[in-house]
């Protein structure tokens, strides 16, 4: 069954022969309604529109099915309009997109709470470590830190994303503490390679006066995943840079000790994303509010944040 996002940018780039005239009625990219399209085309198994350089047309089949879904378009729309501002209990599947660590750790353990006082949301969470394309994909909302995130997107930020130098005790006895980010260097390093871009990825630490320094360290085990990063460094392999949700925990029961406690490197917020809507389903409205809530009263923003020293 097509998404009412498919239909919808089909039906407003046809009224207005263009993809950006329609991205912007529907508060999106031209990008995500020219891959809408693209879906329903791939779905239906024929070619609605005519691509050029400065014109876009409808094809004979594309005319027969804009004209047979007209009609049917507006009564669809007044439902969805009056489901979603529904004064009753939220309901419906929830599918939301988090990284399977700081999902697991931080947002899991929210689901009994949020459950008990929703019982009619259906959680459908994808635990991934890719960044996704929410309305592309039809996602009602992700959590997460360091992305680029595309236009038209709400944001809430839930804590920042510091990153710190960590070990194992193992590792470090017997070794010197560095003073300062460049003495990073001198340890076996545990980095991290980016899956975009294929490079190890560097990182500027600062500190409490707002100095800052490269911290540059060996390419001793070069990895793509910050879970296994941090895996590495509790088996004694090395020093690595990671981010303090995925320290935490062990730092806590001293499993890994933090070096250079006065730095850190700012990854940027950690946050929830979700689809700008006029219309915002109530099931996403309220796990937004939950998930914030439990953030708060966790003290999850003061504990992750590496400037605390």
């Amino acid at each position: 069954m097509e998404t009412l996002a498919n239909l919808e940018s089909f039906a407003r780039s046809a009224e207005a022969s263009s993809f950006s005239v329609a991205a912007r009625r529907l508060s999106l990219t031209p990008a995500a309604v020219s891959r809408n399209v693209a879906i329903l085309e791939r779905n239906l198994g024929v070619r609605l529109f005519q691509r050029t350089t400065r014109k876009l047309t409808l094809t004979e089949a594309g005319e027969r099915f804009l004209l047979a879904m007209q009609d049917h378009m507006q009564g669809l729309q007044a439902a969805i309009a009056d489901a979603a501002t529904d004064r009753g209990e939220p309901a419906g599947v929830l599918k939301v997109s988090m990284g399977l660590t700081f999902g697991a750790d931080y947002i899991l353990p929210l689901l009994p709470g949020f459950l008990a006082r929703y019982p009619n949301i259906r959680p459908d969470w994808r635990f991934e470590s890719r960044q996704v394309d929410l309305i592309a994909e039809g996602y009602d909302a992700a959590i997460g830190g360091g992305n680029d995130l595309a236009p038209g997107l709400v944001t809430r930020t839930l804590a920042p994303l510091h990153i710190i130098a960590v070990a194992s005790p193992a590792y470090l006895k017997g070794r010197k503490r560095p003073g300062d980010p460049s003495g990073l260097a001198l340890f076996d390093g545990i980095v991290m390679r980016s899956t975009r871009t294929g490079r190890i990825r560097e990182r500027t630490m600062r500190d409490a006066a707002g100095a800052e320094t490269i911290a540059t360290l060996k390419e001793t085990i070069v990895l793509d995943d910050p879970e296994a990063m941090c895996r590495a460094a509790l088996l004694g392999l090395g020093v690595t840079l990671i981010a303090v949700p995925h320290a935490l925990p062990h730092l806590e029961r001293r499993a890994l000790v933090r070096l250079l406690p006065q730095w850190y490197a700012d990854g940027g917020p950690i946050s929830i994303y979700y689809p700008t809507r006029t219309l915002l389903p109530a099931k996403t409205r309220v796990f937004a509010d939950f998930v914030v809530e439990g953030f708060r009263r966790d003290r999850l923003a003061e504990r992750f944040a590496g400037s605390l020293g």
